[in-house]
């Protein structure tokens, strides 16, 4: 969206006067086309790394604003998280070893950040989803604090009515209702850009959703959120559902997510897909700079097109198309947005030289795609890739097949080739696809960090987990070899500072707790069945209330009366109970002092977890 000044669209007399200079705005692309004024060569690249500030304990930290003062370079911007920014890559003619040296501008870029980070005790971590984040890191309130985010979220929240409620089903399953926009802010991307001549942009768009399954399975790196293992790529459910303008009574009007795959092929010319956004999604933004692009163009001058760039900001479709202007030159590209961040600026790199390498290397027998293929089998491929990684199986041309065969035996060469013909220098085509040749044959991002998230989660609760694996991604990042040849975690790894531990490390989340109006008898059973001494009592909201011991009730155990007496009758109701944020020492301090061997935990009176003498 850039720095633009934006604000709500609320009085008529505005929307009537920026959907004037969109449709103008529109018009205007028409011209430029017609009149061949559009750039169809050279072909460049570019790119986006965004990436996530943590702590010394690797958890977010909110200090986004601070260290890009520091860093003081333009090159770098915020995003929605106060924990996360964006470094913009300088474009690059596609020739030559444009590969390497964007590696190492992106290299110095975050060697930048790392030291201006680091004066503020900050580390910077590569992920598509952050494995330390926790709901704590995503109120509003850890919004950055710009003009442009508030009235982004008023927006779409305007446009809802509701909260935004989350239902992802993988391995484990995440269901939570959330009031505000600021979930996006947990995904994190590497956006690649690949400039198109307009003269054959709708076919190399639809070439572009064509292989987005299987390019995304091999790059998959974001398998986990709030510590639960939903899909290979998560963040492709994360974000279709953070930014969803629609309420859900709607659901079957033909509205459509404003983060989506598309429905459709694409026809005619480029105009065509901004006319299909534009008449499917309201702008809810504005800005004062706009001028009459039409008159531009008839007195020689090239229109920025900033109504439909601040439109074409509020819809997400995972391939963008976008209009720049370059060198007072205008020009057309495709914003690839579904590859995650990470793990190794390394392996982005080469995630970048096989897409561009696809992209330019289609054989003529895929020329008019959208007549020979039926578009809900690429649809289907990418969100298969999403769930599954490369695990998935692909229906391609026809057929099914494996993720690692389509990749070895037609994907790569068909890289090879395109890049070749664009000049691109043999030891950077051999180097970077070698990286993805090893990747599909070994481990991708998401794979490691599962199978190391398991290993861990053997001698470790949820939470300590995840600050473990962050901080391995971390130590691995900074060697910097490609995530083919990481090993993965043994159960035996511990955090690195050991004092940093806290009582959200090793209190057990997944708890029994009754209600006061539950009867003895049945409190009794359940304490039996799973061996517990203590049972916390909660109100219907999840507040604690009271607590049980064995001993407070195990003389009713042969009693009649068990089965008429409630829960609420015999629990003590002056409970100690800690935040999960106190350190283990104060915790058993505490237990010790009243002679107890139980400590409910709580959040804001909540019940959130509970530590034993045992977990001591």
């Amino acid at each position: 969206m850039g720095d633009m000044n934006v604000k709500k669209l609320k009085k008529k007399k505005d929307r009537a006067n920026y959907v004037h200079h969109l449709l103008n705005d529109i018009k205007a692309l028409d011209l430029m086309l017609k009149k061949g004024i559009i750039e169809t060569e050279p072909i460049r690249i570019g790119a986006e790394q965004e990436f996530c500030l943590v702590k010394p304990n690797y958890s977010p930290s909110d200090n986004a604003l601070e260290i890009l003062k520091d860093i003081d370079d333009e090159h770098f911007t915020t995003e929605i998280g106060n924990y996360n920014l964006e470094a913009n890559l300088d474009p690059l003619e596609l020739k030559g070893s444009c590969f390497s040296n964007l590696h190492n501008q992106l290299d110095s870029l975050l060697k930048k950040a790392k030291d201006a980070a680091e004066k503020k005790h900050t580390k910077i971590v590569l992920a598509g989803i952050l494995p330390s984040i926790g709901l704590d890191n995503i109120g509003e309130h850890q919004m950055t604090p710009l003009q442009r985010y508030t009235v982004l979220n008023e927006a779409i929240k305007d446009s809802r009515k509701q909260d935004f409620n989350i239902h992802i089903q993988g391995v484990d399953e995440l269901n939570l209702l959330f009031d505000s926009v600021m979930l996006e802010g947990c995904n994190t991307s590497f956006q690649m850009h690949l400039q198109v001549s307009p003269n054959s942009f709708i076919d190399t768009y639809n070439w572009a959703q064509a292989i987005a399954g299987p390019i995304l399975s091999a790059c998959a790196n974001s398998p986990l959120l709030f510590g639960k293992e939903l899909w290979s790529e998560t963040r492709i459910a994360l974000f279709t559902q953070s930014i969803d303008t629609r309420a859900k009574s709607f659901l079957l009007n033909e509205n459509q997510s404003r983060v989506s795959f598309g429905r459709n092929w694409y026809t005619g010319t480029v105009t065509d897909i901004f006319k299909d956004n534009i008449s499917r999604f309201r702008s809810f933004l504005t800005s004062a700079y706009i001028k009459d692009s039409v008159d531009l163009i008839e007195n020689n001058q090239t229109p920025k097109l900033l109504a439909l760039q601040l439109h074409n900001g509020t819809v997400y479709p995972w391939n963008r198309v976008c209009y720049g202007v370059g060198n007072n030159k205008p020009h057309l590209r495709i914003e690839n947005r579904y590859i995650p961040s990470g793990p190794t600026t390394v392996d982005e790199i080469a995630n970048m030289v096989f897409w561009v390498g696809v992209m330019m290397g289609k054989p003529k027998k895929y020329d008019n795609i959208h007549k020979r293929w039926d578009f809900k089998d690429v649809k289907t491929n990418f969100f298969n890739a999403a769930r599954y990684g490369m695990a998935a199986q692909m229906y391609w041309d026809g057929s099914y097949k494996s993720c690692l065969d389509l990749i070895l035996n037609e994907l790569l060469p068909m890289a090879y080739k395109g890049l070749y013909k664009f000049g691109v220098a043999p030891k950077d085509v051999e180097y970077y696809l070698a990286i993805i040749k090893n990747r599909v044959k070994a481990l991708n991002g998401s794979e490691w960090t599962v199978r190391s998230y398991r290993h861990l989660l053997k001698s470790h609760k949820r939470f300590e987990a995840m600050q473990i694996l962050t901080s391995k991604l971390y130590e691995k990042q900074e060697q910097g070899h490609p995530v083919a040849t990481w090993r993965i975690l043994e159960e035996t790894t511990e955090l690195p500072d050991a004092d940093s531990r806290v009582v959200k490390h090793i209190m057990s989340t997944d708890i029994f707790s009754v209600y006061k109006t539950d009867s003895i008898e049945l409190v009794l059973n359940i304490m039996e069945w799973k061996n517990i001494h203590h049972m916390p009592v909660i109100s219907h909201d999840k507040e604690l209330i009271g607590v049980l011991s064995w001993k407070d009730i195990k003389d009713f155990k042969d009693e009649k009366e068990s089965a008429i007496h409630p829960v609420g009758s015999v629990m003590i109701t002056n409970v100690i109970s800690i935040e999960d944020q106190t350190k283990i020492p104060e915790a058993k301090a505490l237990m010790e002092a009243n002679n107890i061997r139980f400590l409910p935990i709580t959040k804001q009176k909540k019940l959130i977890g509970l530590i034993t003498s045992n977990d001591l």
